[in-house]
């Protein structure tokens, strides 16, 4: 998405970045750049207040259900695969867990 204006940072990276940018997981300087972009950019303004919004609609309702240890290891350690650009395995990290997705509270069966 782009609203078609030039701008000093790109519509494209903002929206690529967003998600770092919502969770504070990046430095000051690119936050900077952010927020003066989301200033001139409706378009990007509105997409970063309903990815807002969603974040915030999440943790009220998901947000209290504790993350088993060896399952946050090893997404962690995938988002770190896709990151550096290795391989990353076919499998799914919850099957080996125990925890597939019918498992997991609130989660309806096939």
């Amino acid at each position: 998405m782009s609203c078609g204006e030039p701008h000093e940072t790109d519509c494209a990276e903002v929206l690529d970045h967003l998600y770092e940018f919502l969770d504070h997981e990046m430095p000051d300087s690119d936050c900077t750049k952010f927020e003066s972009h989301f200033e001139e950019c409706s378009p990007c303004l509105e997409k970063y207040g309903l990815e807002q919004a969603v974040k915030k609609l999440v943790k009220r309702c998901c947000g209290h259900d504790d993350v088993p240890v060896d399952l946050r290891a090893k997404v962690m350690g995938r988002i770190e695969l896709i990151r550096s650009g290795q391989a990353v395995p076919d499998h799914d990290v919850t099957a080996t867990t125990g925890l597939a997705g019918a498992d997991l509270p609130g989660a309806a069966a096939d």
